[in-house]
């Protein structure tokens, strides 16, 4: 028997992303988040991957407990046009690296410090 395999579909990835980027900047885990709108943390993974998708009273219970609009998680979403750089960015987010250099950056007080990083990091990308 041949195994089955399922292709994910963008919207249900996208919403699933931007999920795990706001919760992890929230720093909320997906335990804490499945018991908050109901469900428990292997969902709240499932919802990440955009394996499953989200019913419209969940998504409100989402955006509720994660503190943003439902819009939130259709940002970026033109009707038949693509941005990949908006996509790439909330990749990186919701990683454990971007996060924590987001959190960082933050925190930097400094104009000419954070001035002085971003230089840093353009000159290095340019190599």
């Amino acid at each position: 028997m041949a195994a089955k395999r399922t292709l994910l579909n963008p919207v249900d990835s996208q919403v699933g992303s931007r999920m795990r980027a706001r919760r992890l900047v929230l720093g909320i885990s997906q335990e804490d988040l499945g018991k908050a709108v109901g469900v428990s943390f292997q969902q709240i993974q499932k919802y990440e991957k955009g394996a499953n998708r989200i019913g419209a009273s969940r998504l409100q219970k989402l955006a509720h407990a994660l503190q943003v609009p439902i819009s939130y998680f259709f940002e970026g979403m033109g009707v038949g046009t693509s941005d990949t750089e908006s996509d790439d960015l909330m990749a990186f987010l919701a990683t454990a690296q971007g996060l924590t250099l987001a959190k960082g950056f933050m925190r930097i007080k400094s104009p000419i410090v954070r001035r002085r990083i971003l230089e840093f990091v353009a000159s290095v990308a340019d190599d």
